[in-house]
């Protein structure tokens, strides 16, 4: 077994220990693999492992992966910062959009995806911590930006994505992941069709399922450490 193959079998043993720690079902957490910064071959290790649904957050390395892997039959997620001027391509040529943090960037999406495909499906992202450096809504605008999401056309309102701060304190974890989850239920008091937490990376997943998350964003317990340059190191999902 290789150990691209070796690391996903034991990230789903994580997630299925998470699950069953948080008296929820086996596989309660769709596992996605964030391959930003390493190759298309990696990719092919970790769907012939059995994954099918990746995130990458660098617009252009994306779609040089798109193409490079194209005979493969993945499911893309676009989960980084989105710039008004790359709505098109991601709306063209994703299937899954975590990062809507404003009407403008929803807006766009939804009049640049192609009629012959099925809806973009969209989570709201929410800053939970509230810092500056963060990208998301803030909390209290985060529900009526998925009213906004849900009415428009070429968009499907899937849920709330959240990128906490990198702790080690659990209680800090749990706390911030929890503002998804209230999100959540009210969005489904409203009857609002939402149904996905993207929430959970490496280091924190245990306390995303422990808090509804339905989607972990796994990326250093996959790949390993990432080739970032100076600047960029940090940011590993």
């Amino acid at each position: 077994m290789g150990a691209i193959a070796a690391a996903v079998q034991a990230c789903r043993k994580r997630i299925d220990a998470a699950c069953a720690v948080a008296g929820r079902p086996a596989g309660c957490a769709r596992l996605l693999a964030v391959g930003k910064t390493f190759p298309a071959t990696a990719i092919r290790e970790a769907h012939a492992a059995g994954l099918t649904a990746f995130g990458e957050s660098y617009l252009r390395e994306a779609l040089d992966k798109l193409d490079a892997l194209a005979d493969l039959p993945l499911e893309w997620h676009f989960i980084g910062p989105l710039q008004s001027n790359k709505t098109r391509p991601i709306a063209e040529r994703f299937a899954w959009v975590h990062g809507v943090e404003r009407e403008k960037i929803a807006r766009r999406l939804s009049e640049q995806r192609p009629a012959g495909l099925p809806p973009l499906n969209v989570c709201v992202q929410i800053n939970v911590s509230g810092e500056a450096s963060k990208h998301g809504a803030p909390p209290r605008e985060a529900l009526a930006l998925a009213r906004l999401v849900a009415e428009l056309p070429g968009l499907r309102l899937r849920g709330f994505m959240a990128i906490p701060e990198a702790t080690p304190d659990l209680a800090t974890q749990r706390s911030r992941f929890s503002l998804p989850r209230a999100l959540l239920e009210q969005a489904l008091a409203e009857n609002l069709p939402v149904d996905t937490l993207s929430m959970g990376m490496s280091a924190d997943l245990e306390s995303a399922i422990l808090e509804g998350s339905t989607m972990v964003r796994v990326g250093s317990a996959l790949f390993g450490t990432r080739p970032y340059p100076a600047q960029e190191q940090g940011k590993t999902p």
